[in-house]
């Protein structure tokens, strides 16, 4: 395979010889024996010019790939014996990043001498391959193929207000009674206003309609603290108010989704040795998260 691409790379023979430092007659007979093998021909050949018949061309792009992926896994292994070093660029939302993960990297470099960060906070989805980030932290449902993902703990949505705003304006019991009470609205949820819930009886959805709107997680919570109104967060930014009472969970029988907070790096990247310290110290991390639920 690895005569076949060069040959093709090089347009003959000869040029696939010079670049492989082989004789031009082992090219050739790796091809004519790789022809024989598969049992049809790959290559025209003329005197004047070298091209690819049709199965030549399906063959030489699966070679290509798969070649390419050979080398891929020969890096990596040959990486995991190497140090971490060097600069890691990281993606990372903004509340998580402030509440779970900025005392966590003092750790990580007092750890790895030759390592260095430059972490990124930002709620937008950044493209890791066109804006070179090597790693983001992201909280949702499973990160699209185009990405390699390891789950490193699990956040549940929780519609919660505080006690004083409950007594005021009472409690609600389903989701239609969010219809008569103040709700401050995160405005980069997936579903936007649509609130999804999984009840006794099944799914069941509400369009709510907010008092405040904000793209802050937050400014939600602030304003849920300072009895505002009734907030749909993760238990990893409302965990500590619920612990403590100063929100309340509501409408217990009906929950909202769970989601995961993973960690994510470009797939056409093997695994550095520091990538892999960094995702690794993570999952250690965060193998017993702190918030509740």
């Amino acid at each position: 395979m690895k005569v076949f691409t060069a040959v093709v790379e090089a347009g003959s023979f000869t040029g696939a010889a010079d670049v492989l430092d082989m004789s031009k007659a082992a090219v050739s007979r790796y091809v004519g024996e790789l022809e024989e093998r598969l049992g049809t021909r790959l290559l025209h050949r003329t005197t004047r010019k070298l091209s690819r018949t049709t199965e030549g061309e399906i063959f030489y792009e699966r070679c290509r790939e798969l070649l390419a992926n050979v080398d891929e896994a020969e890096a990596e292994i040959t990486a995991r014996h190497g140090e971490a070093s060097g600069l890691l660029k990281v993606n990372v939302p903004v509340t998580f990043g402030l509440m779970h993960l900025a005392q966590l990297w003092p750790e990580l470099l007092a750890r790895h001498q030759k390592l260095a960060l430059d972490i990124t906070l930002s709620d937008r989805v950044a493209d890791l391959v066109e804006e070179g980030f090597d790693l983001a932290v992201r909280i949702g449902q499973m990160p699209s193929s185009s990405l390699i993902g390891r789950k490193l703990a699990s956040t549940r949505m929780v519609v919660c207000a505080a006690p004083a705003y409950l007594e005021r304006r009472g409690t609600p019991l389903q989701p239609q009674d969010l219809l008569t009470h103040d709700v401050i609205s995160y405005t980069l949820f997936s579903t936007g206003e649509n609130w999804t819930f999984a009840g006794p009886d099944g799914n069941v959805s509400v369009r709510v309609n907010p008092r405040v709107r904000t793209n802050s997680g937050d400014t939600c919570r602030a304003a849920a603290l300072q009895q505002q109104g009734v907030i749909l967060q993760p238990t990893f930014m409302v965990g500590p108010d619920l612990a403590s009472g100063a929100l309340r969970e509501i409408m217990p029988d009906y929950r909202s989704v769970e989601l995961g907070v993973y960690a994510v790096y470009p797939s056409r990247k093997f695994v550095t040795p520091k990538l892999r310290v960094v995702i690794d110290f993570l999952v250690e991390a965060f193998a017993h998260p702190v918030w509740v639920g």
